[in-house]
């Protein structure tokens, strides 16, 4: 490092003296580190600010401008993600099941230049017995059912007879047998006593449920081109068990369900996702929101390291003072369980005082002046 930014070290962030000494001739980096140092300390935030007050007005403002939107992806059926407003609501609240859960899986190379594409993304697609079927005859006599196989489907997929076999006895229960013939499988119960032509119908609408192969949740799959590289898009999401595949970058692989990638990578990656999903969401509505007001409401909700929404059931609940959880939601409830314990209030923040007609204790609220000026003298 040049030894005009050394003096900055441990001033300002490490990426930012790295990015002028990039940038800068050697013969202004003197000035440029001093114009910048002076932006970085006027950038800072003023002891006593009310930050959440700032961010709740930064993110609620542009709020009320948001559509009630869904986007939908051209050319697959069901494919659909939801945006605007209630995707906003979605995370913010902690939902744990989300309406329209998808990943971005990204691809090693050679597949992320086009290679197999189709054939990985049924791959990663989640495959029922019903996709792999042209025909079901029901055979009234015998009590049988004879499947017409779609053998161009299962050579994509790499799919035997046998294999497929094996998923229906192992989906379809113990009472099934099947058997290989020219066109495809032959189905029937293996006691015959007590079964009916009633329950030869249950069990063909049961098999076309059967899992066969795939990833359990990705209902569709969709292979799109972003910039120079290939990568799937799923609707539905696997998290775990699409990073063990061998084609996948498991390094890049993205989900937008926030529970998910808690229980995968952790806590931190699960609050960059809140940041990172939310900010996609203002920028897709093409409103200005700071990010840092992203990240204080990011770092509130994973701050007791699990994932809590702005609900009275989440962060709400946790808050130490008692008025301030009644302001919230069920004002009678609160007040009535902390009478039974004894529970005080130190009216340390925003909401109580404002309750009480109190001073708030921010801005010149907040320092309290220990020694009393004299009247009368300089």
């Amino acid at each position: 490092m040049h030894e005009e930014l050394k003096k900055y070290v441990g001033m300002l962030p490490k990426s930012i003296l790295e990015e002028i000494e990039e940038k800068c001739p050697a013969s202004k980096l003197k000035k440029v580190a001093s114009r910048v140092y002076e932006e970085f300390c006027s950038a800072k935030i003023d002891a006593g600010e009310a930050v959440g007050l700032v961010s709740a007005e930064s993110i609620g403002e542009p709020g009320t401008q948001m559509t009630l939107d869904t986007f939908h992806f051209a050319g697959v059926a069901e494919m659909n993600v939801t945006m605007g407003l209630p995707r906003i609501i979605e995370i913010l609240d902690g939902r744990k099941t989300i309406a329209t859960p998808m990943m971005e899986i990204f691809l090693k190379s050679p597949f992320n230049q086009g290679k197999d594409i189709h054939t990985l993304a049924w791959r990663v697609k989640e495959t029922v017995f019903g996709e792999l079927v042209k025909e079901y005859v029901i055979n009234i006599v015998d009590l049988k059912i004879e499947v017409k196989l779609n053998k161009d489907k299962m050579g994509v997929l790499g799919v035997t007879p046998s294999f497929l076999i094996k998923a229906i006895e192992k989906g379809a229960g113990k009472e099934v047998s099947a058997k290989e013939d020219e066109e495809g499988l032959v189905l029937k119960f293996k006691g015959k006593e007590d079964k009916g032509l009633n329950d030869l119908y249950k069990l063909k609408e049961k098999l076309r449920n059967v899992y066969v192969c795939g990833i359990k949740g990705v209902s569709q799959v969709l292979p799109v081109k972003r910039k120079d590289e290939f990568i799937i898009i799923t609707a539905g999401s696997n998290l775990k068990k699409v990073m063990e595949l061998d084609f996948v970058d498991e390094s890049r692989v993205t989900s937008n369900d926030i529970y998910e990638i808690m229980k995968v990578f952790g806590i931190e990656a699960a609050r960059q996702a809140i940041i990172d999903e939310v900010f996609k969401v203002i920028e897709a509505q093409a409103l200005n929101v700071d990010i840092r007001h992203i990240m204080l409401v990011s770092d509130t909700m994973c701050a007791s390291g699990m994932v809590k929404g702005i609900t009275r059931y989440g962060v709400v609940s946790e808050k130490s003072s008692v008025l301030a959880r009644a302001s919230f939601e069920t004002p009678i409830k609160h007040i009535i369980n902390a009478s039974l314990v004894g529970e005080i209030d130190f009216l340390n923040s925003v909401v109580e005082n404002v309750m009480l007609n109190q001073a708030v204790p921010v801005g010149t609220g907040l320092p309290g002046l220990i020694t009393k000026q004299v009247k009368g003298k300089d």
